[in-house]
């Protein structure tokens, strides 16, 4: 199967490299990537999850729980992206300067453990993006496996589900600061007002979730099966009542539904090459 052809290259990939800093949110693409390094390397291996006002707190245990299950070295790494005037103006280079900070960091732990790569999960899925995060990846030299390899989102979700990793059906997260819009200033008031919001639709049962953050306008998205039951009555009204107490005063629900990027649309996408644009 070519999945099994991906995966193979993956290892292969990984074991030529013998030893490698991994950037692992404990998401689903840094979990399979860090499970077939963890199998390549052993113990010639660190895992690194940094954590910040911009991502949920919540996720750092997990991240650190599926990393010593498989006996891989584990580290937490504070960034502080809200200390840097170039991150929080939120223009469209935001992630670029993000991930620069972070792969710096990651950069000078290599260095000190002699260690000559670093690398991320990222997917082939996300070359489809604005991604300014991969310039950075480029200027310091950040390899992307999975990339290498040639596995999409879908195909790493599928790697994830055959190893029985916990996280296989996790649902896709990003730093809170895309919920908004380029040219809003980021601060900590608006980051946990979104978290908060989020963290309110979910306690409905939904399980992919984004709350865009629109002035006083939460722009509401999750899958299309989910609409009906979103807007049932008692759902709907127990969600606008919650999210009026954060501060919103209007809240609406995107009908194109669920999707990576959405602050994005209207920007333009990078050509992918044998695309028809």
């Amino acid at each position: 199967m070519v999945i099994d052809r991906k995966w193979d290259r993956l290892t292969a990939l990984l074991r030529e490299m013998k030893l490698a800093v991994i950037a692992y949110s404990g998401g689903v693409d840094s979990s399979v990537l860090l499970k077939a390094a963890a199998g390549a390397m052993g113990p010639h291996l660190i895992a690194v999850t940094a954590v910040s006002e911009t991502y949920p707190p919540d996720e750092l245990a997990p991240a650190r729980e599926f990393a010593l299950s498989l006996g891989v070295s584990h580290r937490v790494l504070p960034t502080e992206e809200l200390t840097s005037e170039e991150f929080i103006r939120n223009s469209p280079e935001r992630c670029y300067f993000c991930k620069r900070e972070l792969f710096i960091k990651l950069k000078q732990i290599a260095d000190a453990e002699g260690i000559p790569f670093i690398l991320d999960g990222s997917n082939v899925d996300d070359l489809k993006d604005l991604r300014p995060g991969r310039r950075a990846a480029q200027e310091l030299s950040v390899r992307s496996p999975l990339v290498e390899a040639g596995l999409s989102k879908a195909e790493v979700r599928a790697l994830a589900r055959r190893l029985d990793l916990p996280m296989w059906d996790k649902p896709s997260l990003a730093c809170l600061s895309s919920r908004i819009p380029y040219g809003t200033r980021i601060t900590l008031h608006i980051l946990n007002r979104v978290r908060n919001a989020e963290d309110a639709v979910r306690g409905f049962g939904f399980r992919q979730v984004r709350v865009r953050h629109h002035g006083d306008t939460a722009r509401i998205e999750v899958t299309r099966e989910d609409f009906s039951r979103l807007l049932s009555g008692d759902v709907a009204s127990a969600i606008v009542q919650a999210l009026k107490e954060l501060g919103y005063t209007y809240v609406c629900l995107d009908l194109a539904g669920y999707r990576t990027g959405s602050m994005n649309e209207g920007m333009g996408r990078p050509k992918v090459a044998g695309s028809k644009q």
